[in-house]
């Protein structure tokens, strides 16, 4: 398990890797485009990422569906990153990102939308406690 201080700095490396890919490509391009080369930028780095990570849904310790919804990237197997290309967020991309968060029973979350001019206004942090 990862203190809050490294997923801090985790998410930094994250958000500054988005960052360079956005200088590189601009808004405009599919999501799997910006997914491939985040993926590559945060590998350049030392980060270990795995793309359409399978997030099972489990209903009261059952197995439903192993394959219903896939993470885009899962980062050091402790941050989810789910990418948009899209106008603007919309509470349903926030609500996905909740629903992988809960699936992978990871804490923390970046919502990462390329079709922005300034990545920064594209990007939400999310955090969720689970019990002890």
């Amino acid at each position: 398990m990862r203190t809050k201080d490294e997923l801090n700095e985790l998410s930094g490396v994250i958000i500054d890797a988005a960052m360079e890919v956005h200088r590189e490509f601009g808004p405009g391009l599919l999501e799997r485009v910006y997914e491939a080369a985040l993926a590559k930028e945060l590998s350049l780095r030392g980060i270990s990422t795995t793309r359409q990570v399978a997030a099972p849904v489990i209903y009261k310790n059952e197995l439903l569906d192993e394959d219903a919804y896939r993470i885009d990237l899962l980062v050091e197997d402790a941050v989810v990153v789910e990418l948009k290309t899209v106008a603007a967020l919309l509470p349903i991309h926030e609500a996905q990102i909740h629903t992988y968060m809960k699936l992978s029973k990871k804490s923390l979350g970046l919502l990462i939308n390329f079709h922005t001019s300034l990545l920064k206004d594209g990007i939400k942090r999310h955090v969720i406690n689970f019990p002890q």
